[in-house]
């Protein structure tokens, strides 16, 4: 139950920041992200591994590295967390928000875009928190937040810049229900995150291989 709280609460706090920077100075959006991402990451690492995000927890569960039993809890627990933040801006501010792809860009550019930095992000956190050679290390919510924090200001702007089912879902959902947008783009942050994460456990294997494998 601990780590589903974990889980909960970590996605909640992470979709919340997101949802007060985008409906606020949405140009300085990516700062607080990737910064709050790095504090959550810490006050939940040592509970559930501090996933907050289905497509990381996908590439944690392809290498061994959470029990398969955890992973649909898991990922319900994010789910819900994005969902309670999503309602909670609304109810905040007055403002719904979702991940939107620039207009008028195509499909394939924003699609890369989730696709690539969420594989870089379970990349380093498979590397940073899982690994036997980086076990211990006082680093890891940092790299962490901070690729997702690269990721959202180079990437924001083309994709929308997710990196993340939980943060598709919840906040596109409030954003539907309250009559301001509708579940047209919402594929790109389930498709895109989860190819990512896939990728990612793929990578890592080979880099985890032994010499001359």
């Amino acid at each position: 139950m601990k780590k589903l709280l974990t889980e909960f609460v970590g996605t909640f706090f992470l979709v919340l920041i997101i949802g007060l920077a985008v409906t606020g100075d949405a140009a300085l959006a990516a700062l607080p992200i990737g910064i709050g991402l790095a504090v959550l990451v810490y006050m939940g690492g040592h509970i559930s591994g501090a996933h907050y995000n289905p497509a990381v927890s996908t590439a944690l569960l392809m290498r061994g590295k959470m029990p398969s039993a955890d992973f649909v809890p898991y990922v319900a627990a994010q789910i819900g967390g994005a969902i309670a933040a999503a309602a909670m801006v609304l109810l905040v501010t007055g403002q719904s928000f979702a991940p939107m792809p620039a207009a008028e860009i195509g499909i394939v550019a924003p699609l890369m875009v989730e696709v690539l930095f969420t594989f870089l992000l379970a990349l380093v956190v498979l590397n940073t928190a899982t690994h036997a050679k980086t076990a211990g290390n006082s680093y890891y919510g940092l790299a962490i937040g901070g690729t997702v924090l690269v990721g959202a200001w180079v990437g924001g702007g083309i994709s929308g810049g997710a990196f993340n089912p939980a943060v598709g879902i919840g906040p596109t959902l409030v954003h539907a229900l309250a009559g301001e947008g509708s579940f047209a783009s919402l594929w790109l942050y389930l498709v895109g995150p989860l190819a990512g994460g896939v990728l990612a456990a793929v990578v890592f294997a080979i880099q985890e291989a032994p010499d001359g494998s």
